[in-house]
């Protein structure tokens, strides 16, 4: 299904729009931009490798450039305009050869899987689906970056087998590491996780093989692996250890998996409140390979302890900012260096499912940013149903708060984009939030930690952070990336697209949106005695800085890369009463007015 702007089975054309979209808001590429007629688009122009090329596109929250279907074009010899040509805009971009390359490759690969869904599979109705079979199709993928579906690595074959869209289950591969290798934080003993993960059936079976192999269980301790990735890797670089009986394969085993949106994370099919489980794959999807990063695997369980015990410690996380934290209560890796780092390993990961009350429903916080089959927002029968404002003025409260009090108050950054976090409603009515997966996506400030003698000992933890630098791991000493790690996930790559849809679909201008997240953050030091807490991190500055990702892509030369955008938070009491003064409120029940 399409993101609102999106035309239906032109994969090529979001694609293209994507690329400029974040080559113009990165400043990547240097456009003259000048006011379009009444579309309200604007209109951009710029050179790239003596080629001209223009766009109208329309202007959102922190800047956020988001082309018109069909608008990016380019100059042809004989002066008319045509559709712009992917890869003549990849061969005029600056970094190396082989990064353009790869990102060529990977626009491409997202084209033809995107291609190979819209030829395979049925469009569905989603709005009545299980949380398993959403998070399967679901199958949009980042908003804002172009290669959003490339995984790199699969091949179409394997799209169909292991993408989420597909919808296949499968058996997960089992290993047997020797000890040597092995790092793991288990929950209890590991006959008892075992029994408990697998069940009596499954565990027996494990356990009879490996006796039938005459292996002993001191020596050896059982690893998951994605079927896709034991095909990549048994031939290849764990081909080694098979060989020197550092490990053995006992084949596939135990409940079938399906895939969620991040592609490595599977959900247990036939027991929905069992733990899902995130394993390593070597494929490149959007910025990053998707593997595990060794360290950040035991420290796991220790991190969502930790954040897992302020959340039960703190009343106002259930009176007032109902959250509830997806526990990541164990954690096995094979902890060796390259090549197979990060390779082979596993997190386990509380059920969503498993936390739901009677009447609670949960979704993904991805569909609310997405349109149907029948042409209507996701969300759009629960708008109807309460009404716009009141709607959304309480998903505001329930999405917002929880994550701004675990900054604010207690000095905790999460990074709450749009597949970490979960929506539970009664109905449509939006009542908690439920976030996950911290073991890479949390950072803090040692001196603004509300209780900083309840923070793990992470040098205790893994030998790398004994002599790390800030802003190495969890940890940093400017408050400026706390912000930006918060304000990044949650409002200017999360948010950003909530804003938009209701925009374009109901006439809800984007400022107003934004006043309303604005008054929010203003009242709430006022409730909590916070206001210097809050100041300290300068979320209402005129400008902020955001991460520029296709920047990282394309020179790839540090981790991370930064650029300057208009702040929709800022604190302008002018400006937002002429935004406001400029904002027709919809109507009560939100009339639809999607093009």
């Amino acid at each position: 299904m399409p993101l609102p702007l999106d035309l239906q089975g032109r994969p090529d054309d979001r694609v293209l729009r994507q690329l400029a979209a974040a080559l113009l808001f990165e400043g990547v590429i240097e456009a003259r931009q000048s006011e379009g007629g009444g579309d309200g688009a604007t209109h951009f122009r710029w050179t790239l490798g003596g080629r001209d090329f223009r766009c109208d596109a329309i202007l959102g929250a922190f800047g956020r450039i988001r082309p018109l279907p069909g608008s990016v074009q380019m100059r042809e010899s004989d002066g008319s305009w045509g559709e712009a040509s992917l890869s003549v805009v990849v061969s005029a971009l600056p970094g190396s050869g082989i990064t353009r390359g790869k990102l060529l490759n990977e626009m491409m690969q997202t084209i033809a899987f995107s291609e190979w869904n819209d030829r395979h599979l049925i469009a569905r109705p989603r709005r009545e689906m299980s949380f398993a079979e959403l998070e399967g199709a679901i199958d949009e993928g980042h908003p804002y970056h172009p290669c959003y579906k490339a995984r790199t690595g699969f091949s179409q074959a394997d799209h169909a087998l292991f993408g989420p869209e597909a919808g296949q289950s499968f058996q997960l591969v089992w290993l047997l590491v020797a000890r040597k290798h092995l790092r793991q934080t288990l929950p209890d003993t590991e006959e008892a996780f075992w029994r408990t993960e697998l069940g009596g059936e499954t565990w027996a079976h494990l356990q009879g093989m490996q006796q039938q192999l005459g292996v002993c269980t001191e020596d050896f301790g059982l690893v998951p692996l994605h079927p896709w990735q034991w095909r990549n890797l048994s031939e290849t670089l764990l081909a080694g250890w098979l060989e020197d009986g550092d490990a053995h394969c006992l084949g596939p085993a135990g409940d079938p998996y399906t895939a969620t949106q991040s592609v490595r994370s599977l959900l247990n099919e036939n027991r929905p409140q069992a733990a899902s489980v995130k394993l390593p794959l070597n494929i490149v999807n959007t910025s990053s390979r998707r593997i595990l990063e060794p360290h950040s695997v035991c420290t796991a369980p220790v991190i969502s302890s930790w954040i897992g015990e302020i959340v039960a410690s703190d009343p106002l996380f259930s009176e007032q900012y109902p959250l509830t934290i997806l526990q990541e209560y164990a954690g096995i890796i094979a902890d060796a260096d390259e090549p197979l780092a990060g390779q082979v390993g596993a997190i386990w990961r509380q059920s969503a499912q498993a936390t739901l009350e009677t009447g609670e429903a949960v979704v993904p916080f991805t569909a609310l940013m997405m349109m149907e089959t029948d042409g209507r927002p996701f969300a759009d029968d629960w708008i109807r149903r309460f009404g716009l404002m009141p709607w959304i003025n309480r998903l505001l409260e329930v999405a917002v708060l929880p994550v701004w009090h675990l900054l604010v108050h207690h000095g905790i950054a999460v990074e709450a984009h749009g597949q970490n976090m979960l929506l539970v409603h009664r109905d449509g009515w939006p009542v908690r939030l439920i976030l996950r997966d911290f073991h890479e996506s949390i950072e803090f400030s040692p001196g603004f930690l509300r209780e900083p003698e309840k923070a793990p000992d992470f040098p205790s933890l893994h030998p790398l952070y004994r002599d790390a630098e800030p802003d190495q791991f969890y940890w940093t000493d400017n408050l400026d990336s706390l912000r930006e790690l918060v304000m990044d996930t949650l409002f200017v790559y999360n948010l950003s697209e909530i804003s938009h849809l209701l925009d374009h679909c109901y006439d809800l201008r984007e400022p107003l949106f934004w006043q309303r997240v604005e008054s929010l953050l203003s009242a709430y030091p006022h409730r909590h005695g916070t206001a210097g807490r809050q100041a300290q991190l300068g979320h209402d500055g005129p400008e902020i800085l955001t991460e520029s990702l296709m920047t990282r892509k394309l020179f790839a030369r540090k981790p991370e890369y930064h650029h300057v955008v208009p702040n929709a938070l800022a604190a302008d009491r002018l400006q937002r009463r002429r935004w406001h003064e400029s904002s027709r409120l919809p109507g009560e029940n939100g009339p639809l007015r999607c093009r």
